[in-house]
């Protein structure tokens, strides 16, 4: 490929070069750029230019050493030869001078950091009117600082004495299980509800996702109890219109129905008052086969049938369509043998070391 040059370069590189002559000084502070690792790269590469030029190479010479157009190297020894060091600085860009200073960035983060006086939080628009600066500019700023005063994280912190032991006691079970027996995860979800759009919805199709009117009839709420065998990964349900201990201690008879007669059935529970009652002990000490543990408190996330309810929301409950009570039991009962087919055991992995430190 032919390289074009302009002109203006062919009138710069026929132009003999400036000779450089420097003092000690010079010599010494250009020396120190160029060793220093912390220096800007361009400045390095001044000083490298003006030191070849000392030594009395030419401007063709120091480009091809360098690796850069010779115009570059004719450009700042020309510079350099008119203002010395100051020459080598890169002059003031044109253009408007800066708006807002860093006194203003720093009301900005003092601001954004405490709430506002009425409202919960801030807006662009509210933080740009306090501290006086443009919302186009605020917004730069936060996004800068990774500063998001729309947000919020929340945690619950459970106080239970026992939640060491507790933990303990559920993980063991998950990794590793007592001989001769079943793990069983249950609890319920609730207030499921039961809700038909006016009008059919539209399909998707390219460029377009599926649509619904948002405006549906209600048909009421119901309850789904379920068990998650956690070393198999098949799952036990069943609708219920509430969830009180009656259907608790129904269901607990479906499990002890549909499992392995010889064999210990370990079931894991949260802190649910149904799950506690009177009548619900009674049964258990009927039934000496059943082993209860409880989580602690605030701490569903060690319940494994979590995981699956979470999965039931997303392919199911959040966009199904129902139209009676009983459609949705019969849609929740489908899914869950569909599911079984595949079903395979969650891939447990917290051990609970850290909380058990």
């Amino acid at each position: 490929m032919d390289l074009v040059i302009t002109r203006r370069e062919v009138t710069v590189m026929s132009r003999r070069a400036i000779p450089i002559k420097l003092s000690d000084e010079e010599r010494h502070t250009l020396e120190r750029w160029v060793r220093s690792p912390s220096q800007e790269h361009r400045l390095v590469q001044r000083a490298r230019i003006v030191l070849l030029a000392d030594q009395g190479l030419s401007n063709q010479a120091i480009a091809q050493q360098i690796g850069i157009h010779e115009v570059q190297v004719c450009k700042w020894r020309r510079r350099f030869a008119a203002q010395r060091l100051d020459g080598l600085a890169d002059q003031p860009r044109s253009g408007r001078p800066l708006r807002y200073g860093h006194e203003d960035r720093l009301r900005l983060i003092d601001t954004v950091v405490k709430p506002p006086e009425v409202e919960s939080h801030w807006s662009t628009r509210s933080l740009a009117a306090e501290v006086g600066i443009s919302k186009s500019h605020v917004q730069r700023l936060l996004k800068e600082l990774d500063i998001k005063p729309h947000q919020v994280q929340e945690w619950l912190t459970s106080k239970d004495p026992d939640f060491m032991a507790k933990q303990a006691d559920i993980v063991g079970l998950y990794l590793n299980p007592p001989e001769n027996a079943l793990v069983i995860s249950v609890d319920e979800r609730t207030q499921m509800l039961v809700r038909e759009p006016v009008r059919p919805a539209k399909p998707v199709r390219a460029g377009t996702p599926e649509r619904r009117e948002f405006e549906y009839v209600r048909h009421g709420v119901q309850s789904l109890i379920a068990a998650l065998l956690v070393h198999q990964g098949t799952v036990i349900g069943r609708v219920e219109p509430s969830h009180t201990r009656v259907e608790f201690i129904r269901f607990l008879e479906v499990i002890d129905a549909e499992t392995p007669a010889d064999k210990d059935l370990h079931i894991v529970l949260d802190n649910l008052q149904v799950h506690k009652t009177p009548e619900v002990r009674a049964w258990v000490t009927e039934h000496p086969r059943f082993h209860l543990h409880f989580t602690p408190t605030h701490a569903s996330w060690l319940n494994q049938v979590e995981i699956w309810f979470s999965i039931l929301g997303r392919r199911l409950l959040k966009r199904g369509i129902f139209t009676s009570k009983e459609d949705q039991a019969r849609q929740i009962a489908a899914y869950i043998e569909k599911y079984n087919q595949t079903a395979h055991p969650f891939a447990w992995t917290s051990q609970g070391k850290v909380l058990m430190a």
